[in-house]
């Protein structure tokens, strides 16, 4: 079964261009080091929770949406080998350029259970 690494973050409305280009640039590094795909979602219909919900779980302020990005993997050891390949790429060398707030992104990995 695949594996999938999984992240949610806000993102600044007015960064939405910026964040793109770079999003399409990280999707390069992950397909080059192995992913068999990327996919980054921007969020639009987010409701406030009364316990907890994206816009809380990522402490979003006015102005930003959340977004959330999946990169699909064949299998955990691909994906290990290739997070590996792609954090010595330049494109992860520092985050001093990032369009969002990297404090308040939530990553994770899975194994996926179901895939119909």
């Amino acid at each position: 079964m695949t594996y999938v690494d999984g992240v949610v973050l806000a993102v600044p409305a007015a960064n939405k261009d910026q964040y793109i280009a770079l999003a399409k640039e990280m999707a390069g590094v992950f397909k080059r080091c192995g992913a068999l795909k990327v996919v980054e979602i921007w969020g639009t219909d987010l409701p406030d929770g009364e316990v907890t919900s994206f816009p809380m779980a990522v402490k979003l302020e006015d102005g930003e949406t959340v977004v959330m990005a999946m990169n699909i993997w064949p299998s955990k050891e691909a994906r290990d080998k290739g997070w590996e390949e792609a954090m010595a790429d330049p494109v992860f060398a520092g985050d001093s350029d990032m369009p969002f707030d990297g404090k308040r992104m939530i990553f994770g990995s899975f194994e996926t259970i179901v895939d119909e």
